[in-house]
């Protein structure tokens, strides 16, 4: 919104707002020019702002140029090697400004040449500038160019806008980088503080070295070669790894087949400390300056013994392009052998983990649905997460004299503690339902369960149990605690959600849900699922919930491949998420 000259500049109602919304986004965000959409609606709020500039530069270069004006819904950004650079002439070196945010005014032709010729159109008036330091060496600066001579009375006001603005981008760029810092010190960390197990406790060596060598970068490493004693006594590289995937081969060719390695391997294979080569220790080998080829320069080098059983079975090489290479300044090789020795038993350990996890999800899910008269049931599962961790969603289907049972549920959130609530959610409902129990009084059960368990993870579950009908159909009785609705599609193709109110389950003791019953008759599909099916979105934003009931109509008829269809759509669709994704349906075929 434009003011006329002179007049004065009041806060604009929605600042706070707009400020406590930036607020927001700053602790999630992974970079901060992730805000500028934020950030320049913001701004273009302030009474006769036109247009808002912003750039950001490193070691004095220039990284981009941003401009957005109040004609435009999104800002443009562009490089210092964009063809259609609208900025100055780039500058060899840009000043870096203090700790605190420096805010002035001036006029279009005043502000930094950089953004001069970007803000000269948009500025009849005063241009408000603020420059400040995101971090050591990376700075950037917010323009706001107004259509009129902004009064002075006016100017302390929105000159304090603009510094809280950039104090919201600073402090948001210094809890990432101190969030990146702390992740790449776990990283680092969580290999060296291994306990010192001894690398005569492993049974495979040669796959355990080859983990240790992946493990290690960029961990603790750029790049990592594992060397074992071959019975003429030469050396065999075992495993390679490297940061820069081109690396690897070259990493592996040197490896296998230098002789300058090989001979300062053979030397450090004698020492019980190991050795740290630096600077012109690394003279006349392959890692010198620009070596890969790409300008990279190895900056040290370690090698340590592999002692296993009172022998030297190989060697464990480092090797750091980084600056910081404090790890090859340890007082004493014999401490990073002995953790590397402890990594080769954490990954067998954690080649254990990974049997462990497959045989937990093979418990999570039916081995096969059981063969009920009038019923054909049939089921899919899809991972969408493809880490080691196992997954949340259930399903299962058993049998209790002359009715059928189904059930659909999601554990919220992976890892070895959802496994735990989703085996105790399956097998909780599983005992129940063969005994006959409700579904309504079902789920109050498994709430109580879980709240005995402390559970910390809510869980959302789906019950259908299926009782044949006097007149030769199947009374559908339905409770839902807090799961995506069951959809029945009718033999003639029509497709009717089914309201499942209730709440999630291990969150309030003592809760109610309440049953729901339909009837069913030949030819009718009652269709279950899970979130990962109705939340799979499209690059718009789309979910799949909208088009699910029109997919489900048009899959004609209703078989054994359903399910698969059903999912292989949803993921077809997908462009965001990768929840996993599971489908029960039961088609009413013939009379109970």
């Amino acid at each position: 919104m434009s003011e006329g000259p002179g007049a004065p500049a009041p806060v604009p109602p929605e600042w706070w707002r707009r400020l406590h919304e930036l607020w927001l986004a700053a602790v999630q965000v992974e970079d901060v020019t992730a805000l500028a959409t934020r950030v320049y609606a913001a701004l273009l709020e302030l009474p006769g702002a036109g247009a808002v500039v912003g750039a950001r530069w490193e070691a004095g270069r220039p990284r981009y140029l941003r401009l957005r004006t109040e004609r435009e819904d999104a800002p443009v950004t562009w490089v210092p090697t964009s063809p259609d650079w609208p900025g100055g002439p780039v500058p060899r070196h840009l000043d870096m400004p203090g700790d605190s945010p420096a805010v002035r005014w001036s006029g279009p032709d005043a502000v930094q040449p950089l953004v001069r010729p970007l803000l000269r159109p948009h500025a009849a008036g005063s241009v408000l500038e603020c420059v400040f330091t995101l971090h050591t060496g990376d700075a950037a600066g917010l323009w706001v160019a107004f259509a009129h001579e902004v009064p002075a009375d006016a100017r302390p006001v929105l000159s304090e806008l603009l510094a809280q603005v950039a104090g919201v981008l600073t402090l948001s760029n210094r809890r990432i980088l101190e969030s990146q810092d702390h992740e790449r010190r776990q990283a680092r960390d969580a290999f060296l503080a291994e306990a010192s197990l001894q690398m005569d406790e492993s049974l495979d060596v040669e796959e355990t070295l080859r983990r240790v060598a992946r493990l290690a970068v960029p961990a603790i490493a750029d790049g990592c070669v594992v060397h074992l004693f071959r019975p003429d006594g030469g050396f065999e590289p075992v495993a390679t790894a490297h940061v820069a995937a081109g690396a690897q081969a070259w990493l592996g060719d040197v490896a296998r087949h230098d002789d300058w390695l090989t001979a300062r391997l053979r030397g450090a294979s004698q020492h019980t400390r190991g050795v740290v080569l630096k600077d012109d220790g690394l003279a006349g080998g392959p890692f010198g300056s620009g070596a890969m080829g790409d300008g990279k320069t190895i900056r040290a080098l370690s090698v340590s013994p592999l002692r296993a059983r009172g022998r030297v079975l190989g060697t464990l090489t480092f090797l750091y392009h980084r600056d910081d290479t404090s790890l090859s300044d340890l007082p004493t090789l014999t401490d990073l052998a002995r953790r590397a020795a402890l990594a080769i038993d954490t990954a067998t350990l954690y080649d254990q983990r990974r049997q462990n996890v497959e045989m937990l999800q093979r418990q999570l899910l039916p081995r096969g649905l059981p063969r009920v008269p009038g019923v054909e049931l049939s089921a899919a599962y899809e991972v969408g997460d493809p880490t080691l961790d196992v997954g949340g969603d259930f399903y299962d289907a058993v049998l209790a004299d002359d009715r059928v049972s189904l059930f659909i549920g999601d554990v919220c959130g992976r890892g070895a503690e959802a496994a735990a609530f989703t085996a105790l959610a399956r097998h909780t409902l599983r005992t129940l339902l063969e005994d006959g129990t409700p579904p309504g009084r079902a789920l109050a059960r498994l709430n109580r369960a879980l709240i005995g368990e402390k559970a910390s993870r809510f869980v959302t579950a789906l019950v259908v149990t299926l009782e044949p009908a006097p007149d030769g159909g199947w009374d559908a009785v339905i409770a839902g605690g807090g799961h995506p609705w069951p959809l029945v599609r009718r033999d003639g193709g029509a497709v009717e959600e089914v309201p499942a109110h209730g709440l999630l389950l291990g969150v309030v003791p003592d809760a109610v849900w309440a049953q729901t019953r339909i009837r069913l008759r030949e030819g009718d599909a009652m269709v279950l699922f899970t979130d990962g099916l109705t939340e799979a979105r499209s690059a718009d934003g789309t979910c799949f919930e909208r088009h699910l009931p029109e997919v489900l109509r048009r899959i004609a008829p209703i078989g054994a491949s359903t399910p698969a269809r059903l999912v292989a759509a949803a993921s077809e669709f997908r462009d965001i998420g990768d929840d996993d994704t599971a489908v029960l349906i039961a088609r009413m075929k013939g009379r109970p």
